[in-house]
């Protein structure tokens, strides 16, 4: 018999099922945008909110009280593993940084394997403390980086525009790229494994940066590493989002990746997206998106237009709606209270 979660609607469009509308949720819908989460910040760092579970937790469900969106999101960040895996990790007002990047074969000898129920116990509790407030009716979606992402802020130390230093090391020391991505894909696979354990009923891996990739170094040097992590993550019955931002040009090589949900931004029509991951992908999927962040600047009527598009496109089988990217903090709540309205109604 199934339960209350494995009916929601979420979790019925992730495996691909028909649904009467899409369930909605979106990418930072934890964030600056809310005066709530606003008024937790000011009292404590970024850092502090990630590490105090009370707290995390409830940023995780003030979307929810707010919009009631059909599922919520982990509120953490991609880089926790890092730390959890040796590394000095800070987090700054110009974003996170890494005083000691990995570009060195001696620097692999930094990396060090870790038991998330000790490293990254904070994260655990929050999933168990947002879980007893989300009820038996809203899924939790757990989050990690993906292996090609988190390797760039290892290398890079900082959020890059070039990504040069990651390139050079690929080119330079292809063995060593392998081993790192290899070493993340792998540390990645227990950290969210011990999220489902504590009760995500769907994990996300945010690949940011693939963008950047050519589908030569997609080939040569992305896809086994993160092929890997999702068929592992698959296995535990779990389903599994794959997001890579910027990525369309290789959206039929990401389709081979076999993932259960692939998140589109906002450059391609879901439809197209829809047809293109077909070529590839074996079996049913779903896709999410992809809604431009920037239209819930404009207009009401701009915003109930092209959200109206993003629905019709996605169609009724296994279509989860979300924005193309994160939320921006400019964000007015009414213009996500138009868009709400709009997908609920449809």
């Amino acid at each position: 018999m199934s339960s209350p979660l494995d009916d929601s609607l979420f979790l019925r469009a992730c495996r691909g099922e028909a649904t009467p509308r899409p369930p909605l949720w979106m990418m930072r819908q934890a964030g600056r945008y809310l005066p709530e989460y606003r008024q937790i910040r000011e009292k404590v760092s970024f850092l502090e909110l990630c590490k105090t579970p009370r707290l995390a937790a409830e940023v995780t469900l003030q979307p929810i009280r707010r919009f009631g969106f059909d599922a919520a999101i982990l509120f953490s960040d991609l880089l926790v593993p890092l730390e959890a895996m040796g590394l000095a990790v800070e987090f700054t007002e110009q974003g996170p940084r890494l005083p000691a990047p990995l570009r060195t074969p001696d620097d692999m000898n930094r990396i060090q394997a870790f038991d998330p129920a000790k490293s990254t116990d904070f994260v655990l509790e929050t999933i168990r403390l947002a879980r007893e407030g989300l009820g038996t009716t809203t899924p939790l979606i757990g989050f990690a980086g993906a292996p090609f992402t988190v390797a760039t802020y290892a290398i890079e130390g900082k959020t890059a525009k070039n990504f040069l230093e990651t390139k050079k090391l690929f080119y330079r020391h292809p063995a060593l790229a392998r081993q790192l991505l290899a070493l993340i894909g792998r540390a990645t696979q227990t950290y969210l494994e011990a999220q489902i354990a504590a009760g995500v009923a769907a994990v996300q891996l945010f690949d940011s940066w693939v963008g950047v990739v050519s589908t030569a170094d997609w080939n040569e040097f992305v896809f086994e590493p993160t092929a890997a992590l999702i068929t592992a993550l698959r296995a535990t019955g779990v389903p599994v989002i794959y997001f890579g931002n910027g990525a369309t040009t290789i959206l039929d090589r990401i389709a081979a990746l076999g993932a259960d949900v692939y998140g589109i931004d906002w450059r391609l029509p879901l439809d197209e997206a829809r047809s293109r991951i077909a070529t590839t992908h074996r079996g049913t999927f779903a896709v999410q998106g992809n809604l431009d962040p920037a239209v819930l600047l404009g207009p009401v009527s701009l915003i109930e237009r092209r959200a109206a598009d993003v629905v019709a496109r996605g169609g009724r089988h296994g279509h989860v709606f979300n924005l193309g990217h994160g939320i921006t903090p400019e964000t007015p709540i009414e213009s996500v209270e138009a868009l709400v309205r709009v997908v609920k109604e449809s």
